[in-house]
């Protein structure tokens, strides 16, 4: 089931850490943090590609429509394209820190 788009996902996140470095109209930059168990639940983006670029740990990103599987390591990057569900979960056994640019009108989709 499909629910209408949120401007702050924050009460939806469970993670360790969350900084906005860079906020302005239009663009901004997130550093998360996942622990071992976390994740950032099944979403997508009405207009945002979110580029994720992994400081330290190893990430883990599902998508749908196609499915696919990737994994990231420290300095490796991935975009996942405008009202693409995606999944994003900590690969590792230690936290996993990781910036996520995005641009555009931010928006937050929840999905099932």
């Amino acid at each position: 089931m499909k629910r209408e788009p949120i401007k702050n996902p924050g009460p939806l996140l469970e993670v360790e850490r969350l900084v906005y470095h860079a906020e302005r109209p239009g663009f901004r930059i997130t550093e998360l943090q996942l622990s071992a168990r976390q994740k950032v639940p099944w979403h997508c983006h009405t207009a945002v590609q979110d580029t994720f670029y992994v400081l330290q740990g190893s990430l883990r990103l599902f998508m749908r429509d196609p499915k696919e599987d990737v994994r990231l390591e420290p300095g490796e990057t991935y975009a996942v394209v405008p009202r693409r569900p995606h999944l994003v979960t900590n690969a590792g056994e230690e936290s996993v820190v990781f910036l996520v640019l995005q641009a555009g009108e931010y928006d937050f989709i929840p999905l099932t």
